[in-house]
This record gives structure tokens, C-alpha cells and sequence, in this order.
């Protein structure tokens, strides 16, 4: 182990008190559970028993098992959409203070930032929302771990004033798998709640090498973060230029900014839209896997994801240019991808008529996909990556969003949280 049985050396906590140092927080926790553990603490400590939170609907599906687990009651903000790019991004301070006027007594708000597709909220106008009503925001920040470490990459949310703030190391920094840490300012979270909470949902046997990671990554951020990722910065931009000039390859960047859409992007998640290709992001994905052996960040029907770090160079970049010249000259030869049905922003938007804990734990059957709409889920549906659940339990299906996810399936998009994966039938609540 890292220590005695009495912790009597104080190794981690000293660890986690480097962590909040470096990065300005009052304090740091490290979890070998990942940040699907460290949402869960924050909403629990935050909410937990049979409180509200505000949420945004493009949630990550840890939020949800936390919904779940705690019996917090959603009270969901809608983010901002691109119809045009059917795309979401984070909600902005608008319809953050919507959500609490239109439920003042929740007892604070979750937002997801930066986006799996890059895209960030305006934290420091959310915080200050918020805080107008004594109320705190918790940032679930998972792919956001380098932030903190240069001005050039969007703002780290403990500087634009978030109360907790989590953050995934394994993703964009140089941590072991499931090496997360989670972080608090400000007095508007009880710290010794926020840390039993996390009690509650950790292992008994942690895994120290993941500690030890954490640590050692935070040394290597303060002492070579700012050069390190500014070399990567370096390397975005230059990728994105090759990567553009490949027909039909739309690098997207400033199209995603301005109004009803994000607020600022990180420029290492590389994000191109292959539509004009012909092919969908599912189809290019597989390929470049099974004829490269690329691994992208994410993919949907019509974008893949490049996801650059510091650890990145000239050779993997132009390992990527390479890999998707030869995916273009392939795809001449591609069938076309089936069609999708894609949902409107209003059609997407369930209603929810249970908890979802209740929903979930419910008495359930198992009705034919065809047959569901008009019933309360009592599963979580979701396509991943990116992760963000198109059906939470509780929520009442429509023929249009069970069209979107079977016409996903036949399409190529992954659901593995069903437990019918082709989604012939659907889990609901028993009437």
C-alpha cells in the first residue's frame, strides 16, 4: 500500500494538497474510479437525499447512474443547438437562469464543459448566475484537465468560478485509466460532506499506481505544462490546416462559435465533418481502425474527432493526415451509409414523468421497440461515444427518438447501456 494502515504519513493527502495548489483550488481529491465517481460524490453532496439539481441535458450517462443512485430529481436546462450541424452544445447563462426561475429550489446546477465534440459553456456568467442566488455549480470538467495549464486553451472552471470542478486525467492528461481528481472552492459545498460522499462510492483497495500517476502528472504540469502544451497548440493548428485540404474533410472551428452555439472551444479536440464524403463518421471510424489501426475520439453520423495532447508530435499528426488520405481514397468505393432519422431539438426533449431512480427500480416489462412509445423508460439508452443519453428512466419514449436510436443502430451507432442492443424491444416501467 501507499501507507500504514492509519494513513499516519500523509502521503495522498499531501499529493492532493500539491494538486489544489497547482491548479488554485481550496482543495483536491484523487478517485481510481474516475470522474463517473466524482460526479456522483459532488451531486450527492450537493443535492443528495430528495433534492433537485439543475442539469443539462447533454449530461454524460455517469450523471444519470447518479440521478439513479442518489434519487436526485432532474430538473434538466436545455443546451444550445446547431440545427443546422444537428449538434449541442453547452447551455449559456440564458437558459441557466431560465432553469432557475423556472425551479428556484433546486439546490444547485451541474454543467458539462468542455463537450465531447470540444465545444465549452460560459462558465465564469453561469457561476455568477448562480451565485446571485447563493447557490453552487458544479462543472463536470472531464475532458478539461490540461486547462488549467495555458491561456490559450478555454478558461480552467475554478478560475471562471465554479464551486466543484471534475476532472479527468486518463483523458487529457497523462494519468492511468480512471485516475480523476475532483476539486472545491468557496463555501457554498460542505467540504467534509463532499468528501464522505465520495467515502461512500470509492473502493476500499485503491489503486496506488493511479495515484502515483495523478501526482506525477501534476509535477510535470507545473514544471513543463505551459511549454509542453503550447507545443500542442502548435500542432492543432498545423493538423487542422493538412487535414482541410483532403476533399470533402470540413475541419470545423469558427463555425462553432458566436450566438446559439459555444461559447469558446478547445482547439486540441480536432473535430471534422466527413458528410460530403458520402460516408458517415461511423463508417470512417471503423475503417480507419480496422485498416490503420486509428483509434478516433468519438464519431456520429456524419463527424469524427481527433483528440490531440502533448504527448502528441509531428510523427502521430502526420500518421493522422496520412491514415485519412487513405480513408478518402478508399470511401470512393464505400456503400452509402443508411439513412438516419434525425430529430428535431423539440422532438429530442422527453418528457419526464418519474424519477429516474424510481423508473429504474421500478417494476419493469419488456415491450417491443415498435410498441414503446407513450411508455416511461426504465433504462438508459445511449449512444456512445459520446455518451450523452438520448433516453433517461422516467422519461416517457416517442415514435420519433425510438426511430432516431433503431435507424442509429442500422447506421452503426454503439447503445451498450440497453439491455436489448439492437433495440428491438425496450425495458418500461409496468403499467
Amino acid at each position: 500500500g501507499l501507507d500504514d494502515r492509519r494513513m499516519s504519513n500523509n502521503y495522498l493527502a499531501d499529493a492532493e494538497a500539491l494538486m489544489a495548489d497547482a491548479v488554485g483550488a481550496d482543495e483536491a481529491w484523487f478517485s481510481t474510479c474516475g470522474s463517473s465517481l466524482s460526479v456522483k460524490a459532488a451531486m450527492m453532496a450537493v443535492a443528495g437525499g430528495d433534492g433537485g439539481l439543475l442539469l443539462s441535458r447533454d449530461s454524460h450517462k455517469s450523471i444519470v447512474a447518479g440521478l439513479i443512485f442518489s434519487g436526485v430529481q432532474p430538473r434538466w436546462i436545455t443546451p444550445q443547438w446547431d440545427i443546422e450541424r444537428h449538434i449541442s452544445h453547452p447551455p449559456s447563462p440564458r437558459e441557466v437562469e431560465e432553469a432557475w426561475n423556472r425551479h428556484p429550489d433546486a439546490a444547485g446546477a451541474l454543467i458539462v464543459s468542455p463537450s465531447p465534440y470540444g465545444s465549452c459553456a460560459d462558465l465564469a456568467g453561469i457561476a455568477e448566475v448562480c451565485h446571485a442566488r447563493g447557490k453552487p455549480l458544479i462543472v463536470d470538467e472531464a475532458w478539461g484537465a490540461h486547462l488549467p495549464f495555458h491561456e490559450d486553451l478555454p478558461t480552467w472552471a475554478m478560475d471562471a468560478g465554479a464551486d466543484v470542478c471534475v476532472v479527468s486525467v486518463h483523458k487529457m492528461g497523462a494519468g492511468f485509466e480512471q485516475g480523476s481528481v475532483f476539486h472545491l472552492q468557496g463555501d457554498l459545498v460542505d467540504k467534509e460532506r463532499l468528501s464522505a460522499c465520495a467515502d461512500l462510492l470509492m473502493t476500499t483497495s485503491p489503486n496506488v499506481m493511479v495515484y502515483s500517476a495523478l501526482d506525477g502528472w501534476r509535477r510535470q504540469m507545473v514544471e513543463h505544462g505551459h511549454e509542453l502544451l503550447g507545443g500542442a497548440l502548435k500542432l492543432a493548428s498545423s493538423l487542422r490546416v493538412a487535414l482541410s485540404e483532403i476533399p470533402g474533410v470540413t475541419v470545423m472551428e469558427d463555425e462553432l462559435l458566436g450566438h446559439e452555439a459555444s461559447h469558446d472551444l478547445d482547439r486540441l479536440q480536432v473535430l471534422m465533418d466527413v458528410s460530403a464524403t458520402g460516408t458517415s463518421g461511423y463508417q470512417a471510424a471503423d475503417w480507419l481502425r480496422a485498416h490503420c489501426h486509428l483509434d478516433l475520439g468519438m464519431s456520429d453520423h456524419r463527424r469524427i474527432l481527433a483528440t490531440l495532447s502533448f504527448a502528441d508530435g509531428d510523427d502521430t499528426a502526420g500518421r493522422l493526415v496520412e491514415a485519412m488520405r487513405e480513408w478518402r481514397a478508399a470511401a470512393e468505393r464505400f456503400d452509402p451509409p443508411p439513412p438516419m432519422t434525425l430529430p428535431s431539438p423539440e422532438e429530442i426533449e422527453l418528457e419526464t414523468a418519474m424519477l429516474p431512480r424510481d423508473a429504474f427500480f421500478g417494476t419493469v416489462e419488456v415491450v417491443p421497440a415498435d410498441e414503446a412509445a407513450g411508455r416511461i423508460a426504465a433504462e438508459q439508452i445511449t449512444p456512445y461515444p459520446p455518451g450523452i443519453p438520448a433516453v433517461v428512466p422516467g422519461e416517457v419514449l416517442t415514435d420519433v427518438v425510438i426511430d432516431y436510436l433503431r435507424s442509429g443502430v442500422a447506421a452503426g451507432m454503439n447503445l451498450p447501456d440497453p439491455a436489448d442492443k439492437q433495440l428491438n424491444t425496450v425495458r418500461v416501467v409496468a403499467s
